[in-house]
């Protein structure tokens, strides 16, 4: 038997964003910023997600090197650039499939940058405000599961030398306490290579754009979406939509 050094809990979290966090000029066509925690227990993860999306990937490319990018399949680059219709359609449809199945809650968080600013708020950094407020609905999560005592890992995707530097001490200062709860948070951080082929950062950001998407055109069809709002957590500790 395997005995972890430190416990851990059952959970693991992976956190990715969509839009930047520029406030000036902002955006027209896009003017929130998402950050969206995927959140997995870790039998989950290994068992089922995991070799699913690998799966998916050997079928479709020959291979399970492809990192997917939310934008790459959009935008119909790199690994998608020469990919047809039809096949890119039966893709999506697959990867849409794959992620409907996959057991796992998300704690979805964003900010309007109009309001963000009309409230006075354009020194506070809206990735800064939006990191503390979902790691305090992720701290909730953990307890409504039972599974606070112990360290949650949360993984993001490394964004550059200095801003993972400040992302990292937000975390940390957020963890102390320094958040509207004025509690300790029992998480920990893991920034990963961005060349780094893991599920749950590509599962994180094929999530995020839908959410903002869903909050600047609510009445515009939005597939993914509607997969994604049957994993939302919320503080009933239920998944689903408000």
């Amino acid at each position: 038997m395997v005995h972890s050094v430190r416990p851990y809990s059952d959970y693991i979290v992976f956190v990715d964003e969509s839009g930047d966090h520029c406030i000036d000029p902002i955006d027209a066509d896009y003017p929130v910023f998402v950050l969206s925690f995927c959140i997995f227990h870790k039998d989950v993860y290994t068992q089922h997600l995991t070799p699913a999306l690998r799966n998916l990937k050997n079928r479709v490319f020959g291979h399970d090197l492809v990192i997917l990018h939310e934008s790459d399949i959009r935008r119909k680059k790199r690994a998608f650039s020469k990919m047809s219709k039809e096949p890119r359609s039966l893709f999506i449809n697959l990867l849409t499939e794959v992620i409907n199945q996959a057991d796992f809650s998300i704690v979805a968080v964003v900010i309007d940058k109009r309001n963000h600013i009309h409230n006075g708020s354009q020194t506070e950094h809206p990735y800064h405000i939006a990191l503390i407020h979902g790691l305090v609905l992720l701290e909730q999560f953990l307890e409504e599961k039972g599974d606070a005592l112990e360290t949650t890992i949360v993984v993001f995707e490394s964004r550059g030398a200095k801003e993972d530097k400040e992302l990292e001490l937000e975390f940390r200062r957020a963890c102390d306490g320094g958040n509207n709860k004025s509690k300790p948070l029992n998480l920990e951080i893991v920034i990963a290579d961005k060349k780094a082929n893991c599920e749950g950062l590509q599962i994180a950001d094929l999530t995020a754009r839908p959410i903002g998407l869903s909050v600047i055109r609510p009445q515009q069809p939005n597939r993914a979406f509607e997969v994604i709002r049957t994993k939302l957590f919320h503080l009933s500790g239920k998944k689903g939509a408000t």
